[in-house]
């Protein structure tokens, strides 16, 4: 169980800070590039804000234009440059700065760009792994995104610049796909055989009667908890709303915890501003 108090943490490399919320954060499940937690004594007006800041406002790397010196393939220089575009981008964010705040003003350098350059002939299948990036930390979040085949005699030489974004201005920028819901509250109304025959509708292990409760065992699960018994005879099913679970799931090169940490960084600085707007009216 973690709390935004004192010492608040979402995991071991990510605080966040302890003055935004006075709420409870329990990390339900952390696999590779999805995290599934709970915030408790909460509502669903933060939730949605942390959610759309998650999605739209977090920086992530992705290639910004193109310069294609030979393609003779069976695609577009439009549609090759867009399918390069959408490939998602592993980079270090504590590296790389938006080009309006870098010192070089915009000309591009390795503080906000990184530059992928791709050489390649037929006959081949030309992929995201194909790419020598100037950073070694900038890589493709996966080396088998195809691109484009190659036939006999065909070939690709391009160089692409890959600055940072956010997925409000494209969505090649989107940081990850969030979703939650309310904690589920189910109760027995009816009888204690009701109770039984709920519980037995649902798959083994996934629910326990707890006197006049159902608890759902794996919060993971819950969906399908609900699912099973909503419909069951005695069983009332309704969703707590000061406790909800977020599922988020990364489509960039950023972890989830970070981005989740990152969120709330964000939003106190949108309630920092605000603050100070309102003090001048």
């Amino acid at each position: 169980m973690y709390t935004f108090l004192n010492q608040t943490y979402i995991s071991d490399s990510h605080q966040i800070n302890p003055k935004v919320f006075n709420v409870k954060v329990k990390v339900l499940k952390k696999k590779g590039q999805t995290l599934q937690f709970m915030l408790e004594d909460t509502d669903p007006s933060l939730a949605n804000s942390l959610r759309r800041i998650m999605i739209t406002e977090i920086p992530t790397l992705a290639v910004q234009w193109i310069d294609v010196h030979d393609n003779n393939s069976a695609l577009f220089d439009e549609v090759i440059s867009h399918r390069i575009g959408m490939i998602p981008l592993k980079f270090n964010p504590k590296k790389f700065v938006a080009t309006e705040d870098c010192k070089c003003k915009n000309k591009g350098c390795s503080a906000c760009q990184a530059v992928l350059v791709l050489d390649k002939k037929g006959p081949c299948m030309v992929t995201s792994g194909d790419f020598k990036s100037s950073d070694k930390t900038v890589v493709p979040i996966d080396p088998r995104i195809p691109i484009v085949e190659l036939l006999e005699d065909q070939a690709l030489k391009l160089e692409a610049v890959a600055r940072l974004g956010v997925g409000e201005k494209h969505a090649k920028h989107h940081a990850a796909n969030v979703s939650y819901q309310y904690y589920p509250e189910i109760t027995v109304t009816g009888s204690a055989a009701d109770a039984q025959r709920a519980v037995k509708s649902c798959p083994k292990d996934l629910v326990t009667l707890k006197g006049k409760k159902i608890v759902v065992n794996d919060l993971a699960k819950s969906d399908v908890a609900m699912s099973c018994v909503k419909d069951a005879k005695g069983i009332e099913t309704k969703g707590d709303e000061t406790k909800l679970i977020f599922n988020v799931e990364s489509v960039s090169g950023l972890e989830p915890a970070y981005i989740v940490s990152k969120s709330v960084e964000v939003l106190q600085a949108k309630a920092e501003e605000f603050k100070k707007k309102l003090a001048r009216v």
